[in-house]
């Protein structure tokens, strides 16, 4: 008889991420973290999306209700010019954001963190994708924005989404800029002695 698999937590609000973990055979259960991002700072941009996983994780992990679960704590933002843009303040925000990425391209970075509270330990890790925009017009834009998805999303757009005609192609893993990078998840799973297929619901 199999034993059943150990509870994953992820702790995260994007069902983006949570899709990805259940396409992948996980069951995670959902507890948001409520760090407060703003206080959290580093000196680069994968640095940034890495502490900010690393504070969702922990902050999770030190509930005594999640005790002998796997929490998993991502973050992402998108780096462009040196700088980490997370989701849009506004729509207006979110317009400029657009006018200044197309044609250009863009390195998503999305850290990752994964506490075992039974081991009482965590590995960490930034994935990295290369982002290459394409040259939606001004009216395309427009409508984009209109439709409240930037606002939602880290770099105001989604490869999976409405924005997805805009992005001419990208280098490195799709799921990274969906929202979690599945395998680097397996390879800090590997790390705590965890095989991501013993999660297998």
């Amino acid at each position: 008889m199999t034993a059943d698999p150990r509870r994953v937590v992820l702790a995260s609000a994007s069902p983006a991420r949570l899709g990805l973990l259940r396409q992948a055979g996980l069951s995670p259960e959902v507890i948001v973290s409520g760090v407060d991002e703003d206080k959290v700072h580093a000196p680069t941009p994968a640095e940034l999306a890495l502490a900010l996983a690393e504070a969702k994780a922990a902050h999770v992990a030190a509930r005594p209700e999640v005790f002998g679960a796997l929490v998993i704590g991502c973050d992402s933002v998108l780096e462009l010019d040196r700088q980490a843009l997370g989701k849009p303040a506004d729509a207006e925000e979110a317009t400029a954001r657009w006018k200044s990425m197309r044609g250009r391209v863009g390195v998503l970075q999305t850290g990752h963190c994964v506490y075992d509270t039974a081991a009482k330990r965590y590995e960490s890790a930034t994935a990295s994708t290369v982002v290459r925009f394409g040259e939606p017009t001004d009216e395309e834009i427009a409508a984009y924005v209109a439709s409240g998805e930037p606002l939602h999303v880290a770099g105001a757009f989604t490869l999976d989404g409405r924005s997805a005609p805009f992005i001419d192609g990208i280098d490195g893993d799709p799921g990274n800029v969906i929202g979690l990078s599945l395998p680097l998840l397996r390879r800090l799973l590997r790390k705590l002695d965890v095989e991501i297929t013993d999660l297998w619901a």
